[in-house]
């Protein structure tokens, strides 16, 4: 559960690598998750600036050792969320039936299509560490209203070479595919590489992609990267030069470009304002677009109120 009204970060620096192309360091924002005893996550997408990487639309990063997450059911449209724990388990349930417990190295990819509604708990004591992220798919036009379902995989491929190996989330790297279902050209990885190592990992030059760091420091095309900011690599590369003195862990996003304009408004992606207030309100009303999740009884998160202006799309100026 989020919320997509509020004020977004702001470039911190733009800079040319040794290619020639063009690199944007995007700084992350403090937003709380899951209501008033929710944690803090740190927010790289939508930025200010740019809205979306391929069709990645949100990206969070939690890290927390103190509340734990505790997310009630809340409904989402018109995309896919995608859940990747770092350390510590979380149990998703959601209104197609899923009860499922996703561990390091698992992931859940859910789709919500035209409604579904999800909760999600850190299991363990108080006091255990959770990281991971969260993102979020935009699908396409053609396929926003399409029945929900749910998807997870216990097995990712790798991709390797030299001193770095990537487990591929979703769409491909280097020839090793993911077998989780997307609907656009996308990729998504979390990768190590070695103390000392300096590889280089070919990508597709139609993509935009994108680099956050977890842990350690890594130099990407030039620019050294610690955890924190998203490096922004724009499009046109057919490579990505990426070395670490002390070892690193990071995650690459891309994908091709997304066409469409979107709204996107707490938890809703849709093309239109009348769609967003049209979702909103099914969901208040308890509607049967949503289904239930079950276990939670009557407990779930309302909606915010809608601004008092129409909502329009966000659009990139890089």
């Amino acid at each position: 559960m989020t919320r997509l009204d509020l004020p977004v970060s702001e470039t911190l620096s733009a800079r040319c690598d040794p290619t020639g192309a063009t690199s944007r360091l995007l700084n992350a924002r403090e937003v709380p998750l899951g209501g008033i005893r929710g944690i803090l996550v740190h927010r790289s997408l939508p930025q200010r600036a740019l809205p979306m990487v391929g069709a990645w639309c949100f990206l969070d990063r939690f890290d927390d050792e103190e509340v734990g997450m505790r997310v009630l059911p809340h409904p989402h449209t018109g995309l896919q969320t995608v859940t990747w724990p770092v350390e510590g388990v979380i149990r998703h349930r959601d209104s197609v039936g899923s009860d499922v417990e996703v561990h390091p190295g698992e992931l859940n990819i859910m789709t919500s299509g035209y409604g579904i509604s999800h909760s999600e708990f850190s299991l363990g004591s108080q006091g255990r560490p959770l990281r991971g992220l969260q993102l979020w798919i935009a699908l396409p036009r053609d396929v926003a209203d399409i029945d929900p379902f749910f998807e997870r995989h216990t097995n990712l491929p790798v991709f390797e070479t030299g001193g770095l190996r990537a487990s591929v989330l979703v769409g491909h790297l280097g020839g090793v595919e993911s077998d989780a279902t997307v609907f656009t050209e996308l990729m998504g990885a979390d990768a190590t590489i070695d103390a000392g190592a300096h590889v280089t990992i070919p990508v597709e030059s139609h993509f935009e992609h994108a680099v956050m760091v977890l842990s350690g420091r890594v130099t990407v095309a030039g620019t050294p990267l610690d955890p924190g900011p998203l490096l922004y690599l724009g499009t046109e590369r057919e490579s990505l030069e990426l070395q670490s003195e002390h070892g690193a862990r990071f995650v690459l996003l891309g994908g091709v470009p997304f066409a469409e304009e979107l709204i996107m408004w707490w938890n809703f992606v849709a093309r239109s304002h009348e769609e967003i207030v049209s979702a909103r309100n099914a969901w208040e009303s308890r509607s049967i677009r949503f289904g239930v999740v079950n276990g939670h009884g009557d407990e779930r998160i309302p909606a915010p109120p809608l601004p008092a202006v129409r909502l329009t799309p966000r659009r990139r100026s890089i």
